[in-house]
């Protein structure tokens, strides 16, 4: 009796004990000084360029495995399948890499979504960005070193809206599918799971890589999938072709859209963010 009122009283104070950490300062010029910030920059950097390079060569091996002009096997290469394996495969082992580093971002509108979630500056979100689009583009560029003829007479694995699908519809699956990466994002990395299931920090990758896996197969007929902004500009820089940059804007407004409403759905509805500051402002006007 004693021991099994021993443990409910232990899991009560470790239940009150939780509290969630203080949000990021809005402008925090204290990082600027500090070298773990720049090391998070450099990593952010370096994993996007690399996501790049092994992403946008499957793309042009798998058309250029299929390229009826060389009677390939219409069924040949990796498949949609095996692209959308690459994409989600290549965000798991960087955001396991550099998770602990960086927080593992590899995107923009990751880092979109989680400044307006206060968890990070807008001072570390702003230079994050210039370092994944700068990966982005170092990426391709060397996708077009190595493979420069494929990649001019395969399309660069540049996003372009499909041939039969509507600006709005375009757009539409970009929101949607960031949506379901960032929403994956904020719980594959809350907090409070984090302290109430320890295994859940090491697994977060997982389910990470895996939105990802499932989006690009769902949205890869309709533009391609762009679900980041970094990845989508890269190739449109290297690229340089009109379509590309004609329908590049629905890269940066969709997943910025999507990223935006997964941090108010995660933040205000499923952790009651609202609900918990009114019920702290009532306390202290009681006070």
């Amino acid at each position: 009796m004693a021991k099994g009122t021993e443990v409910a009283e232990h899991g009560s104070f470790s239940s009150k004990d939780y509290h969630d950490p203080p949000p990021a300062r809005f402008i925090d010029p204290e990082e600027l000084i500090q070298w773990s910030f720049y090391r998070a920059i450099i990593a952010e950097f370096i994993a996007t360029l690399l996501f790049l390079y092994i992403t946008v060569l499957t793309v042009i091996g798998y058309k250029s495995q299929t390229d009826p002009a060389k009677n390939a096997d219409a069924c040949g290469g990796v498949g949609i399948l095996g692209i959308a394996w690459a994409f989600g495969g290549m965000i798991f082992v960087l955001v396991y890499c550099t998770a602990g580093i960086s927080g593992g971002h590899i995107n923009p509108a990751v880092t979109f979504g989680l400044f307006l979630a206060r968890k990070v500056s807008l001072i570390r979100a702003v230079l994050y960005m210039v370092a994944q689009c700068l990966g982005a583009i170092s990426g391709v560029g060397l996708v077009k070193a190595f493979q420069k003829a494929y990649y001019d007479q395969y399309g660069g694995g540049a996003n372009e809206l499909a041939a039969g699908y509507s600006t709005g519809t375009g757009l539409g699956a970009e929101i949607i599918g960031t949506f379901v990466l960032v929403y994956t994002v904020f719980s594959a990395t809350d907090p409070k799971r984090n302290a109430r299931d320890s295994h859940v920090p090491v697994l977060a990758p997982l389910p990470i890589g895996f939105a990802v896996f499932m989006v690009h197969l769902a949205t890869i007929p309709i533009t391609g999938t762009g679900i980041n902004p970094a990845r989508s500009l890269g190739a449109a820089v290297i690229y340089n072709n009109a379509k590309a940059w004609d329908d590049q804007w629905i890269f940066w407004v969709g997943p910025f859209i999507g990223a935006a409403i997964a941090a108010f759905y995660h933040q205000f509805i499923l952790r009651a963010a609202a609900v918990k500051a009114l019920g702290s402002f009532r306390s202290s006007s009681r006070v």
